[in-house]
């Protein structure tokens, strides 16, 4: 009797011990589901309109100037949603990038050069998007 009492509170250890462990590998290994969502409601077609805003957030993210907060913040992310197709990016920062990717292509290819250089030397990420590329250019 006492031998099955010991068994069972063996086992019942055993399975809570277990438990914890997958619990803290699936907490801990998971990856944040989502970028922050503190800028979302950056007016970007303001940015797009504005010479001087886009020459910011340029300079910041090809190392030529200072960065503001979210530029910063930017910069930090990008390689990360370029290698994982923005798969932690919200929905509104996907709407955001779809509508920068668009201007850039079709009115800053200079600058879409300039940054595709940067993030992108081996044209493995344009590769990767071609069919997205070439959905956004507009039809000379």
């Amino acid at each position: 009797m006492i031998l099955v009492r010991s068994n069972k509170l063996l086992e019942m250890k055993l399975f809570i011990v277990v438990s914890l462990f997958c619990v803290v590998a699936v907490t801990w290994g998971k990856p944040a589901s989502t970028y922050t969502d503190k800028w979302d409601n950056i007016n970007v077609d303001e940015i797009l309109e504005s010479k001087r805003l886009l020459k910011g957030y340029v300079d910041c993210l090809l190392d030529r100037g200072r960065c503001t907060p979210d530029g910063k913040t930017l910069k930090e992310t990008m390689p990360d949603a370029l290698e994982n197709e923005c798969s932690k990016c919200t929905q509104k920062q996907k709407e955001g990038s779809d509508k920068v990717i668009r201007f850039l292509v079709n009115k800053r290819a200079d600058l879409w050069k300039e940054l595709s250089a940067k993030y992108d030397p081996d044209n493995k990420y344009q590769q990767r998007y071609k069919d997205k590329i070439d959905s956004v250019k507009e039809k000379q």
